[in-house]
């Protein structure tokens, strides 16, 4: 029997903004070596959960306990998250004019390492994970998601995961407005991170992602809450009936923002 502490552990969580309840009483795990998904509508939390993961400071956590390999890191500020290993995709990359993406995944491959490659070894390793992801170094030296379209902001994401090897990556709808081509390179970057000390948490509206991710655990949040876990097959029965049948089990409260 595996007595492990899990990767992530995230109990009673409860987070608001500006004095308004977002999350009520959020328990999931996420084991080392597992692919774990979060479905549920628009407004039901997914998206605050992620941003609160990462130490974001517009949320308040009010009450609940977030443990990461067995440390409590509720009140850990984002970059010490990062240096532990955790990593965000966010819904709405950033543009940053000035800043190339060669240079800033310099910066944060440094950052987590705690020191920086030699120029040339660094140079060598983007190469391997832009060759794998089917891109070329003319990507690398424009400005950081400064004139991409969705799809290649969605790459650059993908990229830093590759590059990163994070211990636990957490992809907030990174699937949201990707052709199937773009679903496929996203599953297959988390595919390639698979591993059993590495975790993943896909947070995501649609069945589409999974059937190429083919999680562990499906967990379906409600209303600040997840109210129901389960195999892929979760995900299957959701796309089949939505979302009515469990909100029908579970009374709806008012719907939190995302």
């Amino acid at each position: 029997m595996n007595t492990r502490e899990p990767l992530l552990s995230i109990e009673g969580l409860h987070v608001e903004v500006e004095d308004k309840p977002i999350l009520r009483g959020v328990d999931l795990i996420v084991p080392a070596g597992e692919v774990h998904a979060l479905m549920g509508p628009n407004g039901s939390g997914k998206s605050t959960l992620s941003s609160v993961l990462m130490g974001h400071p517009s949320y308040r956590v009010t009450a609940g306990h977030i443990r990461f390999k067995g440390q409590e890191i509720t009140e850990m500020p984002p970059d010490e998250r990062a240096r532990l290993g955790i990593f965000l995709a966010f819904q709405y990359p950033v543009e940053v004019g000035g800043v190339s993406v060669l240079n800033f995944l310099r910066t944060a491959l440094g950052a987590v390492r705690g020191e920086e490659l030699p120029v040339r070894e660094f140079r060598k390793l983007v190469e391997q994970k832009l060759g794998e992801l089917g891109m070329d170094m003319s990507f690398a030296r424009r400005n950081l998601n400064e004139g991409f379209s969705g799809g290649e902001k969605k790459r650059n994401e993908v990229l830093q995961l590759a590059l990163l090897q994070p211990a636990l990556a957490i992809l907030d709808e990174t699937d949201s407005g990707l052709d199937i081509d773009g679903i496929m390179l996203v599953a297959d970057a988390v595919n390639r991170l698979r591993g059993e000390e590495n975790g993943v948490l896909v947070i995501t509206h649609y069945m589409r992602i999974l059937s190429y991710l083919k999680p562990d655990r499906v967990h379906v949040m409600l209303a600040g809450q997840v109210v129901q876990s389960g195999g892929p097959e979760l995900a299957a029965q959701l796309e089949r009936a939505g979302y009515e049948g469990l909100r029908g089990a579970n009374p709806a409260r008012e719907q939190p923002r995302a």
